[in-house]
């Protein structure tokens, strides 16, 4: 039986298919690279540079920053903490809490894991001359303020 084709964008031609699709394929290089040039797991170097960019942070900011959830950034952070990239420390605030720093060594790592993103950014944004990757900026810019506040409003809904 053949039911007739609504009217609807193509789906690869759908901005959220093609946000997806950028963030798979640049995400599958920047795996590799995070193995080879720094020798940390993907996940492990986003947990291990988002606590050298802005440390210190709890688990629940981690996972907030580094785009994981609880449970990963919580594995991913006693990952760190065990090969000694990560200070675990208790939270002066929260007596079931805990604060996450780098380490001498971890920031070594951190160091060269900064280096892989700005090449890996650098080399995303190379088909893009000058003023289209800053006006590229201010777009993404735009669509994550805009896009968090709507998760923002959501939340807000459920409550």
């Amino acid at each position: 039986m053949n039911t007739p084709k609504r009217n609807h964008t193509p789906l690869d031609r759908t901005v959220t298919h093609r946000l997806h699709t950028l963030s798979k394929v640049t995400d599958r290089v920047s795996q590799v690279a995070y193995e080879c040039d720094a020798g940390v797991p993907f996940s492990e170097g986003r947990c291990l540079a988002a606590i050298g960019s802005f440390s210190p942070l709890s688990v629940n900011d981690l996972a907030q920053r580094a785009n994981l959830n609880k449970g990963q950034a919580s594995r991913a952070a006693q990952s760190l903490v065990v090969q000694g990239f990560v200070c675990k420390e208790p939270c002066a605030n929260d007596a079931r809490g805990v604060v996450l720093t780098l380490t001498a060594k971890g920031e070594l790592v951190w160091q060269c894991l900064m280096d892989v993103i700005e090449r890996r950014n650098a080399e995303i944004l190379s088909c893009l001359n000058a003023t289209e990757v800053q006006q590229f900026s201010r777009l993404l810019d735009r669509l994550v303020q805009h896009a968090q506040s709507a998760t923002a409003d959501l939340k807000e809904m459920a409550e």
